[in-house]
């Protein structure tokens, strides 16, 4: 469909100054090549990169101690020259273990087997009309909201079924439908980094992040439940700013709903309830899951588990935490079966086999996209660019004196900034973190630290900018509802949304970590004591 005229959200009907911001993002975003194109392109520049600062012979002074893994006899931090006869023939060996030793890769494509299964079985599209349905009339904005941060599990499903349910609820209760899809599309799409299970895009984002950490400190392990913790008390809190926002700010701006403003017959929308079939599968995949979580304690909680660390126990390198993604392969796949059997969907091996196809032949993109975000990654660490902007940019930090907790607010900031262009939350990721982390590291604090206020930035303007994967799909379905609507029209209506989950996010990041002095996930430490 034709995208219908975006002044709307201009009372004057003149372009005012929001509108051309928007539509300048929205022009620089399509100027941005796709992001494979982008990663190669990345790859090529970090090669004739290294060729030009060995030219010049950029250097940085090693700030880690003698004896340190990786440290030059002299302590100097030299560009390793890639456009070499030597960098040449470690390209062409290395090019395939780059691809195949990629942290993100592996794990990513293991935790959504299990995923698939519960996706595909109908367990978690029954869990989530079961969770909205069956809320209260005083509960409905906060639980469809929580529902929409808890559906990025399945990565899609919040967007495609989650935020038309929303809005047809709100019609049927005598509310603004808008105002239903806004909070739905505010859980789904500005909570993304939230959720009370850690999802696939755990591991995927602390695979760049250990990849990034071992630039310079090459033992260090990020496990995909490096903020897990903050990430769990994120859902209800970002639940409650959006629920706060849509009944006391973007409901009573949009008034009463006028049906004659749609461009479907309203008259015809429903909601199927949850069968008695679906009820029962649910109850025993809650029984599933609930035997799992039972066999994992005794597992890990008392002294003799088989899954803790002789020494350290449960937290610092167990083999529960080395493993968390078999559990989540696990803690989906079972339930996911076992809801499969009872309302009919999976009755064979087959059927469970042919779910899991079905979403690793959708991976086919990220897979490409992840073999040249490997080859830049791989590029980078070989080249000591990245180690020598780290110590750079480290420097300038200290020198201007911006190295205590305020400097996570510039740096949320300037996430949330880039994310308007660049909406791939593993694209950005790629790009940022084999400099910031090192940076900060070296500053004085964790990986975990940086990737969860990473993840704080990356979230928040999902909802404003056209370049989300999914902004066509939202707009259409609410073109239903209001047959004028444009893209300014929407982006005003979740604009609330954005500024008060910022604020509303990094204070509660500010003081989870750094008054309260919490871990962001089991075992994160919150500093880093940079060559310790």
């Amino acid at each position: 469909m034709s995208a219908p005229d975006n002044t709307a959200v201009v009372d004057s009907g003149k372009r005012g100054w929001f509108t051309r911001f928007l539509d300048t993002v929205e022009f620089l975003g399509n100027l941005l090549p796709h992001p494979v194109t982008l990663f190669a392109c990345f790859a090529l520049a970090v090669v004739l990169g290294s060729g030009i600062a060995a030219y010049f012979d950029v250097s940085a002074i090693d700030p880690r101690p003698e004896g340190t893994a990786g440290r030059a006899a002299d302590g100097v931090i030299r560009v390793v020259n890639l456009v070499s006869v030597e960098g040449l023939q470690r390209i062409v060996s290395n090019l395939v273990t780059n691809f195949t030793s990629f942290p993100p890769l592996g794990v990513v494509l293991v935790a959504l087997l299990g995923v698939s299964i519960a996706e595909h079985s109908g367990l978690i599209s029954a869990a989530m009309r079961g969770l909205v349905m069956g809320a209260s009339k005083r509960m409905v904005t906060v639980t469809i909201v929580f529902a929409g941060i808890v559906s990025n599990t399945a990565s899609e499903l919040g967007y495609v079924v989650l935020i038309p349910m929303a809005a047809v609820i709100f019609h049927s209760l005598g509310r603004h439908p808008l105002a239903g899809l806004a909070a739905a599309f505010a859980g789904v799409s500005g909570g993304y980094s939230a959720n009370l299970l850690i999802g696939t895009v755990d591991p995927l984002l602390a695979g760049f992040t250990q990849s990034a950490a071992n630039l310079i400190d090459p033992n260090y392990t990020v496990s995909p439940d490096a903020n897990w913790f903050f990430m769990f008390i994120s859902t209800f809190f970002i639940a409650g700013l959006g629920a706060f926002v849509t009944e006391k700010i973007v409901e009573p701006k949009l008034g009463k709903y006028d049906p004659n403003e749609a461009s479907i017959d309203l008259g015809k929308q429903q909601l199927d309830k949850l069968t008695q079939h679906e009820k029962r599968g649910l109850a025993w995949a809650g029984v599933a899951f609930v035997a799992i979580a039972v066999l994992l304690a005794l597992s890990v909680v008392p002294e003799w588990g088989p899954l803790r660390h002789p020494q350290t126990g449960l937290i610092d390198g167990s083999p529960f935490l080395k493993g968390i993604v078999v559990f989540i392969f696990i803690g989906f796949a079972i339930p996911g079966f076992v809801y499969g059997r009872i309302v009919g969907s999976m009755k064979t091996d087959r059927d469970v086999i042919n779910a899991m196809s079905k979403s690793i032949s959708s991976m086919g993109l990220y897979i490409v996209l992840v073999f040249f975000a490997a080859q830049f990654v791989a590029f980078f660490g070989w080249s000591n660019l990245g180690s020598i902007l780290a110590v750079k940019g480290a420097t300038l930090l200290q020198d201007i004196g911006l190295t205590g907790p305020m400097l996570f607010v510039f740096f949320i900031a300037m996430c949330a900034l880039v994310n308007l262009s660049l909406g791939s939350a593993s694209a950005q990721w790629a790009i940022f973190a084999p400099i910031f982390v090192p940076m900060l590291m070296i500053v004085g604090y964790s990986p975990e630290v940086i990737q969860a206020a990473y993840r704080i930035g990356d979230s928040v303007t999902n909802l404003i900018t056209p370049m989300m994967s999914y902004f066509g799909l939202i707009l259409a379905v609410a073109a239903r509802y209001k047959k004028d609507l444009g893209i300014g029209t929407l982006i005003a209506t979740m604009l609330p949304y954005t500024l008060v989950f910022f604020v509303g996010w990094v204070t509660l990041f500010y003081l989870w970590v750094f008054v309260f002095g919490l871990p962001v996930g089991p075992g994160a430490p919150t500093y880093y004591q940079f060559g310790g």
